[in-house]
């Protein structure tokens, strides 16, 4: 039942609501549709250990060796009607401004992935590895990534990671995650001191934090010696004037120094950025190339909506809602893992003469390959050759799948 309907969720072209999926599936080899709807609203059977396998093949496959690199961040899954179970009003980022926030109604899923650079190069790949469902009233998305992380860790004990979030996630840094580092981005308003200097051996308490910084942007205004090096962004070899400084941010983080970091554009053309991390021996050029991969989570969510209708499964209750949603993400993870270690990802995104720019291929690319891979097989194993020409079925099979 499982691999029926994730082949199905691959292969069902429209919304992908659990009917529209039980219909994708052969009428010989289906259950009736409530076994379904029953196993993934009361199934007995546990998603963590679906992300377990997934990530430990994940990790032996693309990352064998080295330090793992995950990127969190939460988003919304739309969702309507007043009695599905886990959802709320959450703010929605697509609408919401910093003058007028919009509420809007759904599931609020806090998302760790990991992070695959692709042979083809460009911009890296977040695949999925562990979702979460954040209530309201419940446990808040900091203590949700606080669990994720310390999940993670047990399954790869011998392993260190670099946890990379944007900046709701920065509290992290307070916290000592089981072998791993954290960046993020700090707050132009951070208060940052210098550490606390050392005791004199008076009686009294120890002084816990030193004098008084400046603020970033006043910092990054009387800074001098600024360093120009080559970063990668999203893929992309750029410069950057960059300026880093072990400071005390007392309020996020009161009992260590971290490393804070000046992100300034060599041409004048984008704002600074002011960027943190708790390994304070870390290359800043280092620390902006890992925090600007963090788009690809992005990137992760916009495919798991558009192309495999992450936001469409009308489960309503029990532990459905939150189960769809995880297996959604799971589907693109496998999706990304099977088209990478493809032997020949060309072959299987064919050049278009109406799109010449595109040099790498997208997760719509890769699911229509997987489509046209299964229905080839399906098609041309149960078929007579004398009876069906390859060739057109071929070219059919291209047009259907990238059309649905």
């Amino acid at each position: 039942m499982f691999e029926q309907l994730l082949t199905a969720w691959v292969l069902c072209p429209g919304r992908h609501t659990l009917t529209r999926l039980w219909s994708v599936i052969p009428e010989t080899q289906r259950h009736r549709y409530g076994a379904y709807a029953r196993w993934v609203r009361c199934g007995r059977w546990s998603m963590d250990t679906l992300w377990r396998q997934l990530l430990l093949h994940l990790v032996v496959r693309w990352i064998p060796e080295g330090r793992l690199t995950l990127v969190l961040d939460d988003t919304l899954m739309k969702k309507s009607g007043s009695k599905v179970n886990g959802a709320g009003n959450f703010p929605d980022a697509v609408h919401s401004t910093h003058a007028r926030p919009v509420l809007t109604q759904g599931l609020n899923v806090v998302v760790l992935a990991l992070r695959v650079v692709p042979a083809w190069g460009g911009e890296p790949l977040a695949l999925p590895v562990l979702v979460r469902l954040h209530r309201k009233g419940g446990t808040n998305t900091i203590q949700l990534a606080i669990e994720m992380m310390v999940h993670v860790a047990q399954w790869l004990p011998e392993r260190d990671f670099c946890l990379v979030a944007d900046g709701a996630y920065a509290p992290l840094i307070r916290y000592s995650l089981p072998r791993t580092i954290v960046g993020s981005r700090m707050r132009r308003n951070a208060a940052m001191y210098e550490p606390p200097p050392p005791r004199t051996g008076m009686r009294g308490r120890p002084r816990k934090k030193g004098r008084r910084l400046a603020s970033l942007p006043d910092l990054a205004n009387s800074v001098d010696g600024w360093v120009r090096e080559t970063v990668s962004l999203r893929g992309r070899a750029v410069l950057r004037d960059l300026w880093a400084r072990e400071v005390l941010w007392y309020l996020a983080c009161p009992d260590r120094t971290v490393l804070s970091v000046i992100v300034r554009d060599a041409q004048g053309l984008e704002p600074d950025d002011y960027l943190v991390t708790t390994d304070t021996a870390a290359s800043p050029a280092l620390v902006v190339s890992a925090y600007a991969d963090r788009w690809s989570i992005e990137d992760t969510f916009r495919n798991t909506k558009h192309f495999l209708g992450a936001e469409d499964p009308q489960s309503w209750v029990g532990v459905g809602p939150e189960r769809v949603v995880s297996l959604d993400c799971w589907v693109s993870a496998a999706v990304w893992d099977w088209f990478v270690a493809a032997p020949s990802q060309q072959s299987l995104w064919p050049a278009r003469p109406w799109y010449p720019g595109k040099r790498t291929p997208s997760f719509a690319d890769a699911v229509a390959a997987l489509r046209r891979e299964v229905w080839a097989r399906t098609i041309f194993e149960t078929s007579s050759r004398r009876q069906l020409n390859r060739k057109n079925a071929a070219t059919l099979l291209d047009v259907l799948a990238a059309a649905t």
